[in-house]
Formats: structure tokens, C-alpha cells, sequence
């Protein structure tokens, strides 16, 4: 294993959600299609959101900032296997880094507002890129692994108490 690097990051904006409580969140943007948030950039960063709305959708990177401790093995939404943590979209992470698709419906000055938010409300934004499908969606067959097939219940699923709390 290399030796550790410092990685020096700051947040550059926090997300506003409807969400103010870990429990009975969407899981996905799937889970939450309708869902509309605001993205608000630091001040000085809002040259930075020019062109973004010639994008339909963006990532979204972000603090699981309510996230403490992790495990290797989790049993994770849409499932009741125990699975490999990288093998799931489990919040309790070595490095606590969310990441979410969300659609552009406008930008304010420093406000994107998106729908599609399934963050916690006061998440942390560490950077926007804009989704490509050029870049993005692979070619050719694409696996899903032990989510093939549950990907229709999503938007249904909400989260509960098995990712809260340090472990």
C-alpha cells in the first residue's frame, strides 16, 4: 500500500433538501424523482455555474457529513444478503463521499436548484460535474451484480436505521 497522501478538501456549498431526518429518506435519486433541491455555492463560485444549464443532469459529490464508522460487509437497501461495502452505495464509508444524478432545473446566482435531491438536508457539496453520456454511459453490455432486478422498487425504498449511528 502507498504511503498516505494528504488530501486537502473543503466543502464549497451545502445542499437544502426536503429531508431533515436520516430516517425514511429516498435511497437513490430513483427514490426521489420529484424531489427538488437547492445546491448553494459558495458566493464566489457562482461564475462557476455558467453554462451548467446547457447540461440536463449533474453529479453531485458530497459529505456523508451524519455518516460515522463503517463495516465490510453491510446488508444494504433492496436486499437481506450481507454484501462487500464496495459491491453497495452504503453511506458508512472509509471516506464518507456521496454521489448522486440529479436533473438541472435552473440556476440563481449561486443557487442550482435540482431535482432528484436524496441527500440529508445541510449535506455538504464537495463539486458538480456535468453528466455525458459520451463520457459516462458505457459501451456495450453493462452488469449490475446482485442489484439486477431490484432496480424497479427503488423509488419506493426509503431508508431506515441500519446506516445511522457509529458502529
Amino acid at each position: 500500500m502507498p504511503p498516505e497522501t494528504a488530501i486537502a478538501m473543503r466543502p464549497i456549498g451545502v445542499i437544502r433538501t426536503p429531508y431533515a431526518a436520516l430516517e425514511g429518506m429516498p435511497i437513490q435519486p430513483g427514490g426521489a424523482r420529484e424531489s427538488l433541491g437547492q445546491v448553494v455555492l459558495d458566493p464566489e463560485l457562482a461564475p462557476a455555474l455558467a453554462d451548467v444549464t446547457g447540461f440536463s443532469h449533474v453529479y453531485l459529490l458530497y459529505c456523508f457529513h451524519q455518516s460515522a464508522g463503517y463495516k465490510t460487509t453491510v446488508t444494504p437497501y433492496l436486499d437481506d444478503t450481507p454484501r462487500g461495502l464496495f459491491a453497495t452505495r452504503a453511506p458508512k464509508r472509509p471516506n464518507p463521499i456521496g454521489l448522486s444524478v440529479v436533473e438541472v432545473v435552473s440556476v440563481e446566482g449561486n443557487v442550482l436548484t435540482v431535482r432528484g435531491a436524496d441527500m440529508l438536508d445541510g449535506t455538504p457539496l464537495i463539486d458538480i460535474k456535468p453528466y455525458a453520456p459520451a463520457f459516462d454511459a458505457p459501451a456495450g453490455p453493462v452488469r449490475s451484480g446482485w442489484l439486477e432486478g431490484r432496480g424497479q422498487t427503488v423509488g419506493d425504498t426509503r431508508s431506515d436505521d441500519r446506516f445511522v449511528g457509529p458502529d
